[in-house]
């Protein structure tokens, strides 16, 4: 037995103490030249503010400067008479420099920064011209909406953004396969080079075949995929899919099929079908409450392992998405090594979003445990569940409820009767034949498959009813509904509630201050600001952490934006 006393680890509060206090060693010497000119010097917070400038950090003659003026060496032990000790430098920092720029320059950008697509046009037309304008990259949320929207979308922003680039949503659909046909039409008649993909637990023939179209090689033998993918995954095995080849099977079907030649076959084994890929950590809508600091560096291992297993001519990069909401998420997965980040639930709360005044003063007031997980309607009998607002709603247990029945029972007749009056009564407003005639209206417009195949199976039958209720609970949130408040389905994760806390008492906190450029520019600069915090705080000066950082007016922060 090892015979260890206490006292071999006794705590020394007064020799703690002395070492705590010891001075930090000067890291080098600062000169001001000329000492008939007087040198600029400013407070801690506006050296900081200044991210275009260094920082000087001179102790001279006891006191502490910062000035981004003078000359410093580093390293000397014997300065001249007219040095002064440096306690702590810093470089300039553009926003840029946070992320990987070549994000920036292969998507036509001036910052990495996205706004992600939410569904239902939430993530609208008028969001992402604003964004697109702004030097940043915006996703038209069109998921849930008919091919003739998307289309009417795309010709809004082609028309108004000209060679300005942006992005479409394409979402996996597995109880919609038309669906996805028919926007992936859209995007190749239209020509739009660039889409993020969401919710894709495995990969399509549809997707692949965006991915394919139009690939070859140019005069320099540089192969040139005219279509780009961001893709979004928060599971190991769907990003390996991702940042992989196209599978040969969808190769083979779509080179049977004529639809590409067999040099753009060839070539399909060369490249990944994402270089982009965004980790969802724990997000609104679509979630598996992933935790960034988890995932982000799992995912990152994986870019690696597969960039090396394929040698591919371009790198691999992974983006964050989930939880940013603040300078200092934004800054944290910036130093974790993310190349870019997107947000979601903050931008449904700006002016611009498809929501509804009503819904964005209810984000306003939401808290970090506000949120809630709820089915989702296009994947309600995989069991999906996304992530929504609880606060001023009772959708989630509604909708949570109905989940529940339809894993009971087989059929709506087996719903006991009280049951069946309830649900009538409290959450459909109307009896289940009339919910049933709407839903068989809506499917036979947009995918009589799915009444062919609820005429057979009563269970299914069940479910698309029930799907009524999830699908139109976001389109009355949407347009304001006011008689249905209660019901609204509002795609939210934490991330909402941690900006509602920074932006308390400032120009940000009334929804109708909000708007998309000003909340990305303050996530951007703020997450520069505090890097830079954090970079004093690691030579010594720990009086950066006191700095606070609060949003800004656009105009302050555009001076920064090369």
């Amino acid at each position: 037995m090892n015979n260890i006393t206490n006292a071999n680890f006794a705590f020394d509060p007064i020799r703690t103490s002395s070492i705590n206090r010891a001075p930090r060693p000067a890291t080098g010497w600062w000169s001001a030249g000329n000492h008939n000119v007087a040198i600029t010097t400013r407070t801690l917070d506006q050296a900081i503010a200044t991210i275009t400038d260094p920082i000087y950090v001179v102790d001279r003659d006891g006191t502490e400067i910062y000035t981004p003026e003078g000359t410093a060496t580093l390293g000397i032990k014997d300065p001249v008479a007219s040095h002064f000790p440096l306690k702590a430098w810093l470089p300039p920092l553009a926003m840029t420099d946070l992320g990987d720029y070549s994000f920036c320059l292969d998507h036509g950008i001036r910052l990495p920064y996205m706004t992600g697509a939410m569904a239902n046009g939430i993530a609208s037309s008028r969001l992402v011209k604003a964004i697109a304008q702004a030097g940043m990259l915006g996703s038209f949320g069109a998921a849930g909406l008919m091919p003739g929207q998307v289309e009417s979308a795309i010709q809004e922003l082609q028309s108004a953004l000209g060679d300005t680039p942006f992005c479409a949503n394409l979402i996996h659909s597995p109880n919609e396969k038309g669906q996805e046909q028919a926007i992936v039409d859209l995007f190749l008649r239209y020509n739009i080079h660039l889409v993020e993909a969401s919710a894709y637990m495995a990969l399509t023939l549809q997707v692949v075949r965006y991915r394919l179209h139009g690939i070859h090689r140019n005069a320099e033998g540089k192969i040139i995929t005219p279509n780009r993918i961001i893709a979004k995954a928060s599971r190991q095995e769907v990003a390996t899919r991702w940042f992989s080849p196209p599978p040969q099977k969808f190769v083979t079907e779509l080179l049977t099929q004529g639809i590409i030649t067999t040099a753009q076959a060839e070539l399909a084994s060369l490249i990944p079908m994402a270089q982009d890929l965004t980790i969802e950590a724990d997000s609104g809508g679509h979630t598996d409450n992933r935790p960034a600091l988890t995932l982000l560096p799992t995912m990152l291992e994986l870019r690696d392992k597969l960039q090396v297993q394929y040698n591919y001519a371009v790198q691999l990069r992974v983006g964050a998405a989930g939880g940013i909401a603040t300078p200092a998420t934004a800054a944290a997965v910036f130093a974790m090594g993310a190349a870019y980040i997107v947000t979601g639930s903050v931008n449904q709360a700006c002016v611009e979003s498809g929501s509804s005044d009503l819904v964005r003063q209810m984000l306003a007031g939401a808290d970090q445990a506000d949120v809630a997980m709820a089915p989702a309607v296009d994947m309600f009998e995989l069991g999906v569940k996304l992530q929504v607002l609880k606060r001023g709603t009772m959708f989630p247990m509604r909708s949570n409820k109905l989940y529940e029945l339809y894993r009971a029972y087989g059929s709506i007749e087996q719903i006991p009767q009280a049951e069946r009056e309830s649900l009538e009564k409290t959450i459909f407003k109307a009896p289940l034949e009339t919910i049933w005639q709407q839903t068989r209206d809506f499917f036979n417009e947009r995918n009589p498959s799915e009444i062919v195949r609820a005429e057979k199976e009563q269970k299914h039958k069940m479910a698309l009813i029930f799907r009524w209720y999830l699908g139109l609970s976001s389109r009355w949130a949407n347009a304001g509904v006011a008689e249905r408040q209660m019901d609204y389905q509002i795609w939210c994760g934490p991330a909402m509630g941690a900006f509602n806390e920074w932006t308390k008492g400032t120009l940000l906190e009334q929804p109708a201050n909000r708007n998309v450029v000003n909340v990305a520019l303050n996530l951007m600069y703020g997450a520069t600001l505090v890097t830079r915090i954090n970079q004093l705080r690691m030579q010594g000066i720990h009086s950066a952490a006191s700095v606070c950082v609060v949003p800004q007016e656009t105009s302050v922060i555009m001076r920064y934006v090369s």
